[in-house]
């Protein structure tokens, strides 16, 4: 079968994390920069291979001091690791659910991680360009990527949560 390659349209896509913040509510952030691409047998995602690679500069949570501090040696440490980066071993989607397994690097720390998938379909545009859609979600614990730094409260309990929700809306395109 020929294998088919799929890039993402970063203009109808979108990377988010949500984390306990305070204990009482969640923070949400987002990448703004990011690439993907997937490779398929024909248009058959159950034989999906995926790669994924999110630019940590681009984080963005709505406050400028709390994005400096993501970006610092305390969390991301942008200036020695720039990039997070997932590549699949296994996509299997089966009509609109599946899930996507593969390993997740943050700071030079590589980690099993599987994602559950709802598909959404292929279809084509008003171009006559193939596009796929999924919606992708997870959650990881933020420790075991060396994302460490806390801050314990004056009532007790800790200022960030440990597990980190990601997901994201993502649209392809067919090449």
């Amino acid at each position: 079968m020929p294998k088919v390659k799929w890039i993402i349209d970063p203009v109808h896509s979108e990377i988010e994390f949500k984390v306990k913040y305070l204990m009482i509510t969640n923070v949400i952030g987002r990448f703004d920069r990011f690439d993907m691409t997937v490779e398929t047998e024909e248009e058959d995602f159950n034989t999906g291979k995926v790669w994924f690679s999110a630019d940590v500069d681009s984080l963005e949570t709505n406050d400028h001091e709390r994005n400096g501090h993501l970006k610092s040696p305390d969390f991301f440490d942008i200036a020695a690791y720039p990039h997070i980066i997932f590549e699949s071993g296994n996509m299997k989607v089966d009509g609109e659910v599946g899930e996507i397994s593969g390993n997740l690097t943050i700071k030079n720390t590589t980690r099993p991680v599987t994602f559950k998938v709802d598909f959404g379909g292929v279809t084509m545009d008003m171009y006559g360009t193939t596009r796929a859609g999924f919606s992708i979600s997870t959650e990881i614990d933020r420790k075991e990527f060396g994302l460490r730094w806390n801050s314990i409260l004056e009532g007790g309990g800790m200022m960030v949560g440990d597990k980190v929700r990601i997901s994201g809306e993502i649209q392809l395109v067919k090449r």
